[in-house]
């Protein structure tokens, strides 16, 4: 595996506040906070809070404090769901739902490092007015090109996710839920290989610094789940590109798909895939299940990463 060290500025500080060197030397556990009602995996803070939707800061610092409790690295706060058929949400609905609740992370939890899962560029300026470290972007720059200038001005480190996402593409079944089909790539990790190193070089003609880029292969995004299995099982070819990796595999449908399972069952299937993607190179895992996860992850680098033990 790869020993990618931070460069100045940002990045540094939060490889301080993660207690690590360079990437490689343990993986990094990102816990995911959803303010949606329609999260996938169902577990959206907005699902069980009042029927007005009003977003519960204390519920979301509840579970930020339970995820930090048991072992999370990084807490990442997302105001709109990306499941298959899913329905945007407008600028200012994602704001309501993320900035009050990044703020009292800051407030509450300062030595916690904050991302922000959104590919809108005036959220993220807000977000990391109110204390986000780091932006987490499913579109890879190429949604909103504005977020890349936000991000270079700030300095803010970033995750460009691989996706081709289409909406024609996503079938529903009821208890599996969303999966994509017919989806068709000439070389599935060339192919990937390719459009992440397009998001890239976005970044760097934006100003984004290379030690400020983490590439996200984007499982479950515009993928059958045969591609998600063969692009998990090969993550060492996107390591090689050079970027630490960040890997989300928690509660996908080609976990529910290939094991017949709904999504609040399959802690197993996503245990599994963490192990091996940590094998293949993984530096972050995000994840639903944070303190089962955290024992994989733990008990996986014992296994590959000798330093840890």
């Amino acid at each position: 595996m790869g020993n990618l060290k931070a460069g100045s500025g940002p990045f540094r500080e939060i490889f301080q506040m993660l207690s690590l060197e360079a990437w490689g030397g343990r993986t990094v556990v990102m816990g995911i906070l959803n303010m949606t009602p329609d999260s996938f995996s169902g577990d959206g803070l907005l699902s069980v809070m009042p029927s007005s939707g009003v977003v519960s800061v204390a519920a979301a610092l509840d579970q930020a404090g339970r995820f930090l409790a048991a072992g999370a690295d990084i807490i990442d706060v997302g105001g709109e769901s990306t499941r298959p058929g899913s329905q945007t949400v407008s600028t200012e609905q994602e704001l309501e739902r993320v900035i009050p609740v990044i703020r009292a992370l800051a407030r509450e939890y300062s030595a916690a490092v904050i991302s922000v899962d959104t590919y809108k560029s005036e959220v993220a300026e807000q977000a990391i007015s109110a204390g986000a470290h780091l932006v987490n972007d499913v579109w890879g720059l190429r949604a909103d090109p504005a977020l890349a200038h936000v991000l270079a001005k700030h300095k803010i480190p970033v995750v460009l996710m691989h996706n081709r996402s289409k909406p024609s593409n996503a079938q529903v079944e009821q208890n599996l839920g969303g999966r994509y089909v017919g989806m068709h790539y000439d070389n599935l990790l060339e192919d990937v290989k390719t459009e992440l190193m397009e998001s890239v070089s976005l970044a760097g003609k934006a100003g984004i610094a290379p030690e400020n880029i983490i590439l996200d292969p984007g499982i479950g995004f515009g993928k059958t789940v045969e591609q998600n299995l063969e692009l998990l099982n090969r993550l060492g070819e996107i390591r090689a590109l050079g970027f630490p990796i960040l890997l989300g595999p928690s509660r996908k449908s080609f976990i529910g798909y290939t094991l017949n399972l709904p999504p609040d069952q399959r802690i197993e299937g996503t245990a599994a895939a963490v192990a091996v993607g940590i094998a293949r190179g993984a530096d972050i895992v995000r994840v639903h299940d944070v303190e089962a996860m955290v024992r994989v992850v733990r008990m996986t680098d014992a296994i590959v990463r000798p330093a840890t033990r």
